[in-house]
This record gives structure tokens, sequence and C-alpha cells, in this order.
């Protein structure tokens, strides 16, 4: 790829070239991954200990009770893990109009009935027994050592941290692990979380064993009780991740893999779908036709997704039939270039995360994304190990006369989910670990800055860097600050409901990219890090 590297947009990075790489939004995470690799470690290795440490340097994002999805290339192949946890097995519709009434249509937002079994551990655990090459608790040292020595806290974490406070101080453990000095941190305060140290030596004493039925598993029954939650050590103990394979579109030469169902990754083959039928080389980049063209797939994209996604098992429609080429094409039909519309679902049927990624010279590379949802997920922490709960449950249906059946809770039944890795192919060889962090921003964002490098050839950390848009709902979208103005005017002149927002972090995703180069022991790799956040892509 014949990349353009001039400096294309406002940003404080550039292009990291290395032949071993790791790119977090955090750089003491990122430092964790490369110390790994430099005691003889792989990418694999470098992606647990990176993980582990961003539970502690971003707490605002996951927790040692998040979920997580990865894509790996383990030298000849990709694998997909699904690290989703499922609903505890007292969960139904009529437990939560017990509990919140018939209006209720989700589980509530917050709280522990908004906790779903956490996967994360139990996903660096079967990573490192499959492909990790040093002892699984060596894995875990650079994260224990900053929970106990602490760090400074960093600007945009903290400014997240201060904004989650006010819903959340009053939630079971939140303010005694969160709240030290009975308010959020101040940007360069020190920050300590000696509880979550104790929980993951424990981890890494049992190598994970201590979560799923060992004394954490046992702990998190007794505070889920006291605070009328559900959630058992059987239900964590009954809990396996699950090995897929990963779901695929072609695109401008290229294949986009993505974790299948229940995750929201489907979204981004369906956008580059539809998209592939329509001339965006020819346009200008960041101009109103190809930012339109886009928009509008996304929208056609989500209108099937969150009518027909779910935990695969008790979907009535299949991937395959939702990427069909035909029915991709006939959608596409239904875009209008000169204004905007409101989509419905069509029918396929025939007749608040972090994300990292790492990369070594051996060839292997890791997409990996954990979360605890929305801030600080269900605000629950329980406070003897530091475990920060997801809130993941939120995300299902109570609603028996809703659309989505697929979704509807029910015991072990896994919930729709957001969070998604990417990985990119060419010709059956690696080409691109990526991933974009955000709620729906993440297919939004996987197909943005890919139509930007394939399509237009800009270099990963350009295309990182690059105004982005956000789909809400309806016409409405929300555009960066940094959008050109007759973007933004020809966007609106079109019919969408567009409103420019500040906080890039709030609304349009942070980033980390890794594209392979060539040989990986000779010419290695080039990374890009997200400006939005903290983080750092380091190597050697």
């Amino acid at each position: 790829m014949n990349f353009d590297y001039g400096l294309g947009y406002p940003s404080t990075r550039l292009p990291l070239f290395a032949r071993n790489i790791v790119s977090t939004s955090h750089p003491l995470a990122a430092q964790a991954g490369l110390h790994i690799m430099r005691q003889g470690g792989n990418a694999v290795d470098a992606a647990i200990a990176a993980a582990a440490a961003m539970t502690i340097v971003e707490p605002v994002s996951n927790g040692l009770g998040s979920d997580a999805f990865c894509i790996l290339w383990d030298g000849q192949r990709l694998h997909g893990l699904n690290a989703s946890g499922p609903a505890p097995a007292a969960w139904s519709p009529q437990y939560f109009h017990r509990k919140y009434g018939l209006a209720a249509k989700t589980p509530p937002k917050r709280g522990f009935d908004s906790v779903t079994v956490p996967g994360a551990v139990a996903s660096w655990v079967a990573l490192s027994e499959r492909f990790g090459k040093l002892p699984f608790a060596d894995l875990l040292e650079p994260a224990i050592d900053i929970a106990e020595r602490g760090y400074l806290v960093p600007v945009v974490v903290q400014q997240k941290w201060l904004a989650a406070t006010a819903e959340l101080q009053s939630q079971p453990g939140f303010a005694q692990s969160f709240l030290p000095w009975g308010r959020a941190p101040q940007v360069g305060e020190l920050f300590r979380f000696a509880a979550a140290a104790r929980g993951l030596k424990a981890i890494a004493r049992t190598k994970g064993q201590a979560l799923y039925g060992g004394e954490i598993a046992q702990a998190l029954e007794k505070f889920s009780a006291q605070n009328g939650g559900s959630l058992t050590a059987r239900d964590l103990a009954d809990y396996r991740p699950e090995w897929v394979e990963p779901i695929a579109k072609s695109y401008r030469g290229h294949t986009l893999h993505e974790i299948p169902p229940n995750g929201q990754g489907i979204a981004a083959l369906i956008a580059l779908g539809i998209v592939s039928h329509f001339d965006l080389a020819g346009l200008p980049v960041d101009g109103v036709a190809a930012q339109h063209l886009q928009i509008e797939a996304m929208k056609l994209a989500f209108a099937d997704v969150y009518r027909y996604v779910a935990d695969p098992r008790s979907m009535d429609i299949t991937p395959s039939q939702m990427l069909d080429d035909a029915y991709l094409a006939s959608r596409a039909k239904l875009i209008d270039p000169k204004r905007a519309q409101d989509f419905q679902a069509g029918n396929p049927v025939k007749g608040g995360t972090i994300y990292l990624t790492a990369a070594d010279e051996s060839g292997m590379m890791v997409s990996f994304i954990q979360s605890n949802f929305m801030g600080f997920g269900s605000g629950v922490v329980e406070p003897e190990f530091g475990i920060s709960l997801q809130n993941r449950g939120h995300g299902f249906s109570t609603d028996l006369a809703g659309t989505n059946r697929a979704n509807l809770v029910a015991p072990g039944q896994r919930p729709f989910h957001t969070i998604i890795p990417a990985f990119l192919t060419k010709d059956g060889q690696p080409v691109m670990s990526y991933g974009v962090m955000g709620g729906n921003m993440q297919p939004q964002g996987h197909m943005q800055t890919l139509v930007r490098m394939l399509d237009h050839g800009q270099n990963p950390q350009a295309a990182c860097d690059a105004p982005r848009w956000r789909f809400n709902a309806g016409l409405s979208i929300n555009a960066e600050a940094s959008m050109a103005s007759d973007t933004v005017q020809g966007l609106q002149g079109l019919g969408h409901q567009l409103e420019v927002i500040k906080d890039s972090y709030q609304d349009f995703g942070a980033g980390q990219f890794i594209w392979r180069m060539g040989d990986p022991a000779v010419e290695g790799y080039l990374a890009a890090s997200d400006p939005r956040r903290d983080g750092q892509a380091v190597g050697f």
C-alpha cells in the first residue's frame, strides 16, 4: 500500500515504525506490554499484560469485571474469541418486571441488575493457554505493580472520571474504590488501587480460577446478595469463553474480519458492502458527497443490526443472509445522494471500552478489546478484590412485545454487544489489526478509517486523526468540531440533523492501528494511536 505520509490533519501523533509493537490508549499499559515482549513474550503475552494494566490505569472504561473479544493472527490463520458473559441463571423478563414494572423495556442502566457474568479475565487465560509463551502469572506483574504503587491520573481519564462521579457515587463499592478523597482524583494526582492488586494476585496465582469458582467468586456472590443482585458463584463457575470463526466481507481487494454476533461488528461489514457500490475514491475524501454516502450506508447497517442481531443461538436471521451481496446491492439502491433518510430494517431472508493491539516480529498480530460498557459500567465494585463490574445486561430487552425478540433476556443468554475488534487481510495474509472504541461508534469508526486508507491512501495515523461523524438515530448525527465548516453546512443542506460536538472522547471513539509493512522480522509494522485519548504506540 502506497500511503500518503503528509500531515493532513492537526495531531499530537506521528506513525510509529517497529518490528514489535503495542498500541493502547494509555502509555503505561503500552509499556507493560512492551516490557513483556522484552522478557521474551509474544504478541499475545503482551496483549494480556497491556489489558491487565488497562483495568488499573483506565478504570472509567474497563475493569476486572469486564467482557472482551479478540481476533488474532497466529502466523498461519485467524482465530476469534468471544468472551462476553451471559445472564445470571435468575434472570428473565418476569424477574425484571417484578422488580421494575412492565414499563421497563430493558434491565437497569446501573447497579447489580445490569451485571452479566464478566468474561475478560477468562479471555486472558484462554489466550495464554492456547497461544502464550510466558507463565500466566508473569503477565500480570506489571499491572499489580501499577495498582500497588499507583500512577498519576492523566488528562482524558480524569475528565471522564469526574463526569461519572455524580451518577455513580452511591453505587455499592464505587466511592470506596474510586473516590478515595471523597471526590474524583485531579489530573496528576496519585491513585492507588490496593484492592485490585489483591484481585490480580489471586487471579495470577490461580490462572483465573479465583474469579470463576474460588475466593473472588464467593466474595462476588456475597456482595451481590447484600446489594439486591442475583449473580452467584455458580454463574461464574459455569462460564467458558467461546472460540469462534470471524465473519468477513471483501472491500477494495482486501477482506475485513469481525467477530460474529452477539457483537455489532457485522454493522461495519454491511456498511462496507453497501458503499462498495459507489466510487468513493473518485470523491474528495472530506467532501460532502463521500461523507453522506457513508452516513447513509451506516444507517442502513444499523437498521438491520438493531432488528436482528443477538446471541446467535436465538437469531432467526444468519450473518450470511445479512451479508449477501445481492441483498446489500438492493440496500445500496435505497440511498439518495441528494437527501438524508431515516431507514427501516430490510428483509435479508431469501424467498463506555478499551481497545489495544500488539504485533511481534514472528508475525503474530492481536486485535483485543475489553469494556465495562458505559463509563465505569454498572458502577458496582466488589471492595475486597477491586472487581469493577460491567453493565452489559442493560443491552438486553425485557419487552415481550418488542421487535427483536431474539435479544430478550434469558438465563445463560448473551446480550447484544457493542465492543468489536477488527482485522484486515489481503489474499489470505494479514494486513492490519485495528479497532475503534466507543459504543455504537465502533463499526462507524471501522468503516470511516478503512475507507480513508483503502479508497484515499491515507496512512493509518492520518486516517485516525481525521474528523469523524457519528450517526445516532433517525436523521441525527454528530460531527467533530474539526470537520470543515463547508462539509458541515453541506450535510445539513442534505437534511442531516447535524450537531457539532467539541468533546471528541465522548462521541467519536478512539482507535489503535497496526499495519504490516512486509516481513515482520525485516520491515516490521506501522502503528498509529488515537490522539483523542491519553494513549501511545510503542515498539522496538
